[in-house]
């Protein structure tokens, strides 16, 4: 099976895409088949593409009905149990007919905070499994439209909140010569809220903070705050973020720039967020608090802020280039002192040893002028009793 390129759009002013919906799509000519796999994995498009059998161009929008005459995209309010019937009408722009296949499937949110759809092979749960249009395809002929009827059944154990999806349709090409299939798929969003009790909730989870220093020892630093937002109730929900840093009791607060918004998560997704904060001073200890206001929208499409939730954590913010520096200053200071006293040491010892070489001639000195004073007397006493001993 040759591996397949899947590109979506939607008729939705989210994605780009004109207010009615209106995207042309081609298919590239073989000389160009490496720059539409380029193109392909890009995403979201809402330029055309060609083929070698000549431009294949169509349109989807919303048919006018009761439910309003110019919408960009299917929304409903819906009881467990109850069906909605409405209709998508497809038109085709090319020179020759159309075939293209028609189903629904859930939506989610992508790494770029994009709604994508589930491709064909994929089980959906919710709008996926609940929407069925009256065909699986449809041909067109060329300049000619044709009205798509479908039908939103909701079950009756259906969980209240918001269910996001669309209606897709879908147009395959296979090339055996580079081996590669690519759909081309083009649809609506629909938005369905079930009714019931509504818990929008959403919780700021794994939240770290990272501190790197700089090479200026007395100079400020960078920090990154990560952490997940969690749609933990059944509500369709974006949030506006703020993110702040501190010190020990909450001194040299740093706050982070501008953070965009989180894209709206459906019930049980996760985000990840990544938040820069630069110039914040290396406090040893740093608290790091984010901060985020969930907002939800109502059918009428007002977007109402709900009460913010706020996680705090801590992380370590230590100055290690300063930290070295004072090392270096005291350890060089102490070995000054431990020279310094060391030389006294020994000048000391010189001094006390002169002062005990010098104690000790005195003694010697001393000693040997005593013998000798002796000794002169005793000469002279001995010479005195030879000089009586004469006279007598």
């Amino acid at each position: 099976m040759s591996p397949a390129l899947r590109r979506t759009a939607f008729a939705a002013p989210s994605h780009l895409i004109p207010r009615h919906g209106i995207l042309r799509y081609t298919l590239l000519r073989y000389a160009v088949l490496a720059l539409l796999v380029a193109l392909a994995f890009a995403g979201t498009s809402t330029g055309p593409a060609r083929a070698a059998e000549g431009d294949v161009t169509w349109t989807v929008r919303t048919a006018a009905n009761g439910y309003g005459d110019d919408r960009s995209s299917f929304s409903y309010g819906v009881n467990p149990g109850s069906q909605v019937k409405d209709a998508m009408v497809v038109a085709n722009r090319s020179r020759s007919a159309l075939t293209l296949a028609l189903y629904a499937a859930d939506g989610y949110t992508t790494e770029k905070g994009q709604l994508d759809l589930l491709t064909r092979e994929k089980k959906s749960l919710g709008i996926g499994a609940w929407v069925r249009a009256t065909k699986t395809s449809v041909r067109i002929a060329p300049g000619r439209t044709a009205e798509i009827p479908f039908t939103v059944a909701v079950p009756r154990d259906a969980t209240p909140g918001d269910y996001v999806g669309g209606i897709l349709t879908s147009l395959k090409q296979a090339d055996d010569t580079e081996g590669i299939a690519v759909d081309r798929r083009l649809g609506i969003r629909i938005k369905l809220r079930v009714s019931g009790a509504l818990k929008p909730t959403l919780a700021v989870e794994d939240l770290h903070v990272d501190y790197r220093g700089t090479a200026n020892p007395f100079g400020q630093g960078d920090a990154t705050v990560t952490y997940t937002l969690h749609n933990t109730g059944n509500a369709l929900l974006s949030g506006a973020q703020k993110v702040t840093l501190t010190g020990p009791f909450g001194t040299s607060e740093t706050r982070a720039g501008k953070i965009a918004a989180a894209p709206e998560l459906l019930p049980g997704e996760r985000w990840k967020v990544s938040v820069p904060v630069h110039d914040v001073t290396p406090a040893v200890r740093l608290t790091a608090k984010a901060t985020v206001t969930p907002a939800i929208t109502d059918a009428a499409g007002s977007t109402t802020s709900l009460k913010p939730v706020e996680a705090t954590t801590t992380g370590w913010a230590i100055p290690w280039t300063l930290v070295l520096l004072i090392v270096v200053l005291l350890a060089g200071a102490t070995g000054a002192y431990i020279l310094r006293r060391r030389n006294r040491t020994r000048r000391k010892e010189r001094e006390d040893a002169r002062v005990r070489d010098a104690v000790e001639r005195a003694l010697q000195d001393r000693t040997q002028g005593t013998q000798d004073a002796h000794g002169t007397q005793d000469t002279q006493g001995t010479r005195g009793d030879q000089d009586t001993r004469a006279t007598r």
